[in-house]
């Protein structure tokens, strides 16, 4: 079993709802080897510096979330996408300390597995931006906006990304303006979604 990193302690020592659930998250993944690391503000766990394996919490469930999960066979169908947009990882969702121990030689295939997908090199083919469905609202202002099209167009293909999916996720067309509305100054600043 790999070290635990005392870095990565208080996320456990912190928990309230899920702490015996996360605590033998934790065990399955450092019994498989892995090296745990703290990285978005979770436990994190890594083979030779490539991250696999991730514990995160929710009010309604803990999870492990395999960062190509997306590769994985899947052959017990206990991989969740966790949003439409999410192109490569996938969870396994959990509610009970009994569900976890009850699939402990699975989860430990799954780890083994994603260690395969690494060494063998895979990589997930993510979505060009063109692929992405652009809002007719926004479509509309990169028209008569020369500069707007322009300052879209030399965003970073993860930012290009963001507004459109912030665009396209409202469901009435007045709110889709709105978003679009709002953000024209950013993008004309060159600036992404979050920045």
């Amino acid at each position: 079993m790999n070290e635990i990193n005392p870095k990565v302690d208080f996320y456990f020592n912190k928990a309230k709802k899920w702490q015996e659930e996360i605590e033998k998250l934790r065990a399955i993944a450092l019994d498989c080897g892995l090296t745990e690391e703290l990285k978005w503000g979770c436990p994190c766990y890594t083979w030779q510096g490539n991250n696999i394996v991730l514990i995160h919490t929710f009010k309604e469930y803990c999870a492990f979330l395999f960062f190509k999960g997306v590769l994985l066979n899947d052959v017990e169908g206990i991989l969740v996408q966790q949003t439409e947009n999410v192109q490569s990882a996938r969870q396994v969702r959990f509610t009970n300390i009994d569900e976890i121990v009850e699939l402990t030689a699975t989860l430990k295939a799954y780890i083994h597995e994603a260690i395969e997908v690494e060494k063998a090199g895979l990589k997930v083919e993510f979505k060009k931006t063109d692929e992405f469905s652009m809002p007719d609202e926004f479509r509309y202002k990169l028209d008569r906006i020369p500069a707007l099209k322009t300052a879209f167009e030399a965003l970073t293909p993860g930012r290009q990304k963001g507004y459109l999916l912030h665009f396209s996720q409202a469901k009435q067309s007045k709110t889709r303006e709105a978003r679009v509305e709002k953000y024209i100054p950013q993008i004309l600043d060159g600036k992404g979604l979050d920045d």
